[in-house]
């Protein structure tokens, strides 16, 4: 079915002008003024922005963690993640300690086959760095298309893997064309807080914030700065929230190192109060959690300084049944916040409509930058003619408000209940289909496509 966009403000990182595109067979075709092509459906984009489509390169979806289950599955996770201008997400597969990267490539096939409504693709998480994983480097490479490998920097006993498989796998990895994304945090030093808040009888909400200070960050983004340095392994840090790690980031540049830096819409809009609310504030338990007012403005300057390539969500939700697994004990509350739906709206009205960011700037963070970084530009992230037609047509001055009641993610509460937002994601096409409309879903479960990706280059 061929598509004919009219009149639309086109935005992409480097763009802004009012064109016609057409669509044919999933792909952009021509794009112009005026365009005098006949098309099966024509969608009038007048006093509207047309975006590419929003890629969330950090989210969880069905993911185990704790005991339980992250509430959004493949369905339910990327229909939201539609609904809010997001066409593309990128999982996490958690290698299990003991087992292989393909054993845990084919649980998350299990999980997402047939069931993802927008496309998707895999980071794989490395738990246990060995000579048998270092064998199936390889092969996630250049036979499954999956090209960036996730280390924890904490969370021992589970998913942290110590310095010296963190080099013997970035060597590998640098050798075969991919990335080494991490979560830097010093899961010792927690670890050692956790139990010294836990042996003074402090359970509620707000020592899960305390037993995770800056330094804790810092030093761990330091230190991983340090290693992909003298390994010359490209290297991404997710989910980033303070100061203390983005000023390593920056040390790091004085020696013409470039690393990637996500953060989350989250450390840009909630800050640390939040923890003052009793078990209420379980609802923003997260891994790093949020961080002061000073970290907001570092990292909004990062953005602009270019330090910060990506606003990404880390979205996990959790029910607030789940949540209430540590209702007598922090450390026993399930990690993770309701974005992705999110994210795209709120970036837009707390950061274009302040004068924070441009739009260009909006379109980098959301989608151009994860597109490049990750092996998947100029198929997605941009605007133009051969690449997939992925895009947001965007009511810059709709306001509404966000809430559980109205949200698409399978979460009982909202992180941003009540708040008013100037900007609505209205008429989302994926690959030539147009997905949601009128906050309607248009295409079904099944619909999402893996997309494999390139080698860092």
């Amino acid at each position: 079915m061929s598509i004919l966009i009219k009149n639309g403000r086109i935005i992409t990182a480097a763009d802004d002008y009012v064109a016609d595109i057409f669509i044919q067979e999933e792909k952009i075709t021509t794009i112009g003024k005026n365009l005098d092509v006949k098309a099966d459906q024509v969608i009038d984009a007048k006093n509207k922005l047309v975006f590419p489509g929003g890629i969330d390169p950090h989210v969880h979806l069905d993911m185990p963690f704790m005991g339980t289950y992250s509430s959004d599955n493949y369905e339910t996770g990327t229909r939201a993640a539609l609904f809010g201008g997001t066409t593309m997400v990128i999982d996490f597969i958690l290698q299990t300690q003991g087992k292989s990267l393909h054993d845990a490539l084919k649980e998350w096939k299990g999980r997402s086959d047939g069931n993802a409504v927008g496309d998707y693709s895999f980071h794989m998480a490395v738990t246990d760095f060995n000579d048998t994983t270092k064998a199936e480097i390889k092969d996630m490479i250049e036979k499954e298309g999956i090209t960036s490998f996730k280390t924890f920097m904490a969370y021992k006993g589970a998913l942290m893997i110590d310095d010296r498989q963190m080099v013997g796998l970035m060597n590998e990895v640098k050798k075969r064309g991919g990335m080494v994304t991490t979560h830097a945090t010093n899961g010792d030093m927690i670890d050692f807080l956790v139990a010294k808040n836990k042996s003074e009888g402090k359970f509620s909400p707000l020592y899960h914030y305390l037993s995770q200070p800056e330094i804790t960050e810092s030093e761990a983004s330091g230190r991983f700065a340090d290693m992909a340095y003298h390994t010359g392994v490209p290297a991404y840090i997710v989910h980033m929230t303070c100061e203390g790690a983005l000023n390593h980031i920056r040390d790091a540049a004085k020696r013409n190192q470039k690393v990637f830096v996500e953060t989350c819409i989250q450390y840009l809009v909630l800050d640390a109060s939040l923890y003052d609310k009793g078990f209420e504030s379980a609802k923003w338990v997260m891994s790093p959690p949020l961080r002061e007012k000073k970290d907001q403005e570092s990292l909004w300057a990062g953005i602009d300084q270019g330090s910060v390539q990506v606003v990404a969500t880390d979205h996990c939700p959790f029910m607030w049944e789940q949540k209430k697994m540590g209702e007598k004990d922090f450390s026993k509350i399930p990690n993770g916040h309701p974005a992705i739906e999110n994210r795209m709206e709120l970036l837009f009205s707390h950061g274009v409509n302040k004068g924070r960011i441009s739009l260009n700037k909006f379109v980098e963070l959301t989608s151009t930058n994860a597109a490049k970084i990750f092996g998947m530009h100029p198929r997605k992230g941009c605007i133009a003619v051969g690449t997939d037609a992925d895009l947001v047509i965007f009511d810059p001055n709709e306001k509404h408000m966000l809430s559980a009641k109205t949200h698409h993610m399978n979460c009982d509460y909202s992180g941003y209940e009540g708040w008013e937002l100037t900007g609505k994601c209205k008429t989302i096409l994926l690959r030539g289909k147009v997905a949601v409309d009128n906050n309607q879903l248009l295409v079904k479960k099944g619909y999402g496509q893996f997309i494999r990706r390139n080698k860092f280059s």
